[in-house]
């Protein structure tokens, strides 16, 4: 097996699981993380948002990008960093292009708000760009692209973040996990998507290790001195999170930081600050894409031409053990249409309680 196969073995492995731990409804916790934003001044429309992003992260086995980041943005509103209000001003508006600054509001607030402005322009244009500074985490950036291409677009999604990863031969921390998200109509009925970091496992999957009290799998990151770890804490502590792909991840992610923060005017490199930072401004810059299918093509005659795809894919002869082919989006599209409690590591649910007891809030009984 080779190593990215063999990371790729791992992640479904930390994520897929059986989880021993209590249980919840998918509304209730919806609810109680909205309760808690509200409580701290965020708009309810808004704040049902944030926590239904939050919560479909976890339905979609992506922990590393749930409820955990909940006590993050709790302390991010409370020491300033955050504003609770989200108020988005256009510097410049070129017809199908964008450029705006969100004033430290809220990343998921930004990245839905201006996820709709590209999609009137492509509406208007073919395509619509619009390039964001000074914004925050926004959590999974599929959160974002699926909305698109439910709309028949296609959509191109990338933010940057707080160093992760070291230039190529480094030892020091400058280059965020960077994600991207890819998004179209599958021609099923729902999406074809990628949401990836450029960091061979997503850094919050490292937290989310952390959270369950796990070792990390081999080739995921290195200690401060460079030498491979497995300790979640090692790997956090001044650690290197490894690149996907070795010095391919770095230079597609040094790239993601020139499109989401040199360009659009935000922060870059050491200048990010990451969500679990609770005093920092974050200065987060994010690139949203997107294009009309229309203007190439009935969306009906597209969504013909990915059903062939992807029945050119899935047709392939399996290898050993293989039950199905999927192709990307098809796992998350099945736990998000499946009905289900959501799971919650005991760590992650004290954090919820606490957040309870803070805000005078009744945190959901486990079903």
């Amino acid at each position: 097996m080779s190593t990215t196969e063999h990371q790729i073995t791992a992640v479904q492995q930390l994520d897929d699981r059986p989880s021993m731990n209590n249980s919840f409804q998918y509304d209730a916790l919806v609810e109680f993380g909205a309760a808690v934003l509200r409580a701290h001044d965020v708009p309810a429309e808004d704040a049902t948002l944030v926590a239904d992003s939050l919560t479909i992260a976890e339905r979609w086995g992506h922990a590393s990008h749930g409820l955990l980041r909940l006590p993050w943005y709790v302390e991010r509103l409370r020491s300033g960093a955050m504003n609770p209000v989200t108020h988005i001003t256009i510097d410049t508006d070129r017809g199908a292009v964008a450029a705006a600054d969100a004033h430290d509001g809220i990343g998921q607030i930004v990245a839905d708000r201006m996820t709709t402005l590209a999609i009137a322009k492509a509406r208007d244009h073919g395509v619509g760009v619009v390039g964001v500074r000074n914004s925050n985490h926004f959590g999974t950036a599929a959160y974002f692209t699926r909305r698109a291409a439910a709309q028949g677009f296609a959509a191109i999604l990338t933010t940057n973040g707080s160093p992760a990863m070291a230039p190529w031969g480094g030892l020091d921390k400058v280059v965020g996990a960077n994600p991207w998200s890819f998004a179209t109509p599958d021609g099923l009925g729902d999406t074809a998507v990628v949401d990836i970091a450029n960091t061979g496992v997503a850094r919050g999957k490292i937290y989310a290790a952390q959270e369950r009290g796990d070792n990390l799998p081999d080739g995921w990151a290195l200690d401060r001195n460079g030498e491979p770890t497995t300790d979640p804490s090692a790997a956090l502590d001044d650690g290197i999170v490894l690149p996907m792909g070795g010095h391919k991840g770095y230079a597609i992610s040094f790239m993601m930081d020139v499109f989401s923060g040199v360009l659009t005017g935000s922060a870059y490199g050491t200048g990010v600050h990451g969500p679990w930072e609770s005093t920092p401004r974050s200065g987060s810059g994010h690139l949203v894409i997107v294009i009309d299918i229309r203007a190439f093509q009935p969306l009906e005659r597209f969504e013909e031409r990915m059903r062939d795809l992807v029945g050119q894919v899935q047709s392939v002869r399996k290898g050993p053990g293989v039950q199905q082919i999927f192709y990307p989006g098809e796992i998350e599209n099945g736990k998000a249409a499946a009905a289900g409690l959501i799971d919650l590591p005991e760590t992650t649910i004290a954090g919820l309680q606490d957040l309870a007891a803070q805000t005078d809030n009744e945190f959901p009984a486990p079903s």
